[in-house]
């Protein structure tokens, strides 16, 4: 079979079927058979493509064409509940994982930088006297920083916190449709401001307080940053590397999977708030509320390791307008 041939043949078919698809809710009674008929044409066509060509690009085309299709003519629909528990069991989690190299060269990145100016602020006097006078760092270090996290009752402060945490995370989300180009100058800043803050507790040797109070929440709070700024940025690097498939394609694709992750990622920082909110400022012990913290971060990273490996394995993209691998062909 010449596929050039078949394709320029059949695409006014398949276009046809496309249009009637869109507007299946106000078609009528001719144009109703028309899609079914169309609906059947197409099935074959699909099966035909299988059978003599490899041609990735046009089998998917024509199965999402053929399942939308038959969702219309049947109108067969996912009951809400099932999609909301795919959504956290493939969706979520395949992005995620798919996007396990970019995010722990993230996470690596930022504890790298944030460790050496650490230590650099904590060494040296000139540094710490360009950020703060030593009455300033004072207040910081004896008063400022433990405060912030009791100042306000614990049920505000953990709403705020996740409103915050949420928002900062959908910005770096955004900044993908800049192709990821700001995020790295973003995760600079933050761990700039980490830093400074460990320096400046270690200087005077306050730095088990400092842990003591950012590792509760911020195991899981940092890991949803990087897990926001690794999806922004590789679909940046879609864009220069799109694969086999068309470049369009593929960002549409990874575009969609990005919001995948912004969900999801909702639902982690208000975990991640609760923590900061109801045990960073509680009366446990300083084991106790880091304890929770790890356990919250491997429960998180568990998780995604075993649904999205799961999804990947079944092929799973995490694309929100997926199509199924099988369609259904006529005989």
């Amino acid at each position: 079979m010449d596929i050039d041939a078949f394709v320029t043949a059949h695409r006014p078919a398949w276009d046809r079927l496309e249009a009637l698809i869109r507007r299946r809710r106000s078609l009528n009674g001719a144009e109703v058979d028309e899609l079914v008929d169309l609906y059947q044409r197409v099935a074959t066509h699909l099966s035909q493509v299988r059978s003599v060509s490899a041609d990735p690009i046009l089998v998917g085309r024509l199965s999402a064409l053929v399942a939308r299709a038959r969702s219309a003519v049947t109108g067969a629909h996912t009951p809400a509940w099932r999609e909301f528990v795919r959504f956290f069991t493939v969706s979520f989690p395949v992005v995620a994982y798919r996007a396990r190299h970019w995010w722990v060269a993230t996470t690596v990145a930022f504890l790298l930088v944030s460790t050496v100016v650490a230590a650099w602020v904590a060494g040296d006097p000139a540094v710490q006297a360009s950020i703060a006078t030593p009455e300033q760092i004072t207040q910081l270090v004896e008063h400022d920083f433990a405060d912030y996290y009791s100042e306000n009752p614990a049920v505000s402060f953990a709403g705020q916190v996740w409103v915050n945490n949420a928002w900062v995370s959908m910005q770096v989300i955004m900044m993908s449709l800049l192709l990821g180009l700001p995020i790295p100058y973003v995760l600079w800043e933050n761990a700039l401001n980490v830093a400074f803050s460990a320096g400046l507790m270690a200087s005077r040797d306050k730095l088990d307080i400092f842990f003591g109070l950012i590792t509760p929440h911020g195991l899981l709070e940092l890991t949803a940053v990087f897990l926001a700024a690794a999806v922004g940025m590789r679909l940046g690097w879609t864009a220069v590397d799109p694969g086999p498939r068309g470049r369009l394609e593929a960002l549409a694709e990874q575009g969609r999977a990005v919001m995948s992750v912004a969900l999801g990622l909702v639902v982690v920082l208000l975990v991640s708030g609760l923590i900061e909110g109801l045990v960073t400022p509680s009366g446990l012990p300083t084991w106790a509320r880091i304890g929770i913290g790890v356990v919250a971060e491997v429960l998180f990273l568990a998780y995604v390791i075993f649904f999205g490996r799961r999804a990947l394995a079944d092929r799973e993209t995490g694309d929100m307008e997926r199509a199924p691998d099988l369609a259904p062909s006529a005989g």
